[in-house]
């Protein structure tokens, strides 16, 4: 007889999600660039919204989103019955596994993938299952090889997270394709934005034609509004209808609907972070290929963030430090097989540079 109230026996196998750093190992507050968060901030037109929402304070927000999800489907020529809001997409990403996937079946994503995946499979008490990559990217034989009669749910980041690779969309055709059809495919495009325009419609092609692709998205990213946390999916009525009756009854709060209303608005901001990010990262990749005889390479990326490999006598930790002691938080991430490797967001350019002077400092390299 026990004495206490015992957990479910796959929540105690889940490690709880780590977020980037903000402060170094003395306490001092450092620069972000370990969450993938937006440099140029937010869209003053959201930022406007957000003061206007203090003096609803007092009242529960739509339940339901009408107004953003209508503005959502305007913007994307989708069908605003086909969208569920959520509190970010990791809300959605867990609500999916919880929808669709529990005990004795199996949920797969590719390895170096986005760590919500393995907890959101863990706590409704699926099986993860983590398909070998190729070269830091989703390897879609190898998922398709992976699938078996236990399979219900299939996550995929495109741009992935933390390596910043994508597939390109016949490559996603091809997965869905070779699933059956009663497996979920999540296609999660929190990144989605930094990408061509056209190659952004993929996800949204194949949820609106087929009745087992989910497409997520988030306004934590390209519209600076992470402390809000709002999120949304498309997909078959179905899907939707399953997502509406387990998630949270008031789940997007009054402030986050008005401003990502007025984020989706505002395309110039969205143009402008996307320019910025485009532009810098090349800077930055450019630089690091320049430190390539010192074992230092970046993995090819659509997102906002980068990952540097350290191949040589410098080492990710050496210069995982070294960057904090330049005032700079950047993520390392050993818990997802990546131990040699630093990920960092692309901040402003005056950020760039003085982490790309201390990595050149690090190998030995001057101006």
């Amino acid at each position: 007889m026990t004495t206490r109230p015992e957990p479910k026996p796959y929540i105690l196998g889940i490690h709880a999600y780590v977020p980037g750093k903000a402060t170094a190992s003395d306490g001092r507050k450092l620069v972000k660039l370990s969450a993938n968060e937006n440099p140029l901030g937010t869209s003053p037109a959201a930022l406007e919204a957000l003061e206007q929402a203090r003096g609803e304070a007092a009242s529960y927000p739509d339940p339901d989103a009408k107004a953003l999800r209508a503005a959502i489907a305007d913007l994307h020529s989708l069908d605003a019955e086909r969208i569920v809001c959520g509190t970010g997409s990791d809300e959605l990403l867990n609500l999916a596994a919880q929808g669709f996937a529990g005990v004795g079946d199996e949920v797969l994503f590719s390895r170096h993938s986005f760590a919500v995946y393995d907890i959101a499979a863990r706590r409704c008490g699926a099986e993860p299952v983590e398909v070998d990559d190729r070269d830091y990217t989703a390897d879609v034989d190898a998922i398709l090889a992976a699938v078996t009669p236990k399979t219900r749910v299939v996550f995929l980041a495109n741009p992935n997270n933390p390596t910043g690779t994508w597939i390109a969309p016949a490559e996603v055709e091809r997965l869905h394709a070779g699933l059956p059809a009663d497996v979920l495919l999540v296609v999660d495009e929190a990144y989605a934005e930094y990408l061509d325009p056209a190659h952004q419609r993929i996800g949204f092609e194949l949820a609106a034609k087929r009745d087992n692709v989910l497409v997520t998205r988030t306004f934590s990213k390209i519209h600076g509004l992470a402390a809000e946390r709002i999120g949304w999916a498309t997909g078959a009525p179905g899907l939707i209808d399953v997502l509406n009756r387990i998630r949270g009854p008031f789940n997007v709060t009054v402030s986050g609907q008005k401003a990502a209303l007025a984020a989706l608005g505002d395309t110039g901001f969205v143009e402008a972070s996307r320019d910025h990010n485009s532009a810098e990262r090349a800077r930055f990749v450019e630089a690091i290929s320049a430190l390539g005889n010192h074992g230092l390479s970046a993995v090819p990326s659509e997102a906002n963030f980068v990952l540097v490999r350290f191949d040589g006598d410098v080492k990710a930790e050496t210069a995982l430090t070294a960057i904090a002691e330049a005032g700079y938080a950047v993520r390392h991430l050993p818990s997802q097989g990546l131990p040699d490797a630093l990920r960092i967001t692309i901040g402003k350019s005056e950020d760039m540079e003085r982490v790309i002077a201390t990595l050149r400092e690090l190998c030995g390299e001057t101006a």
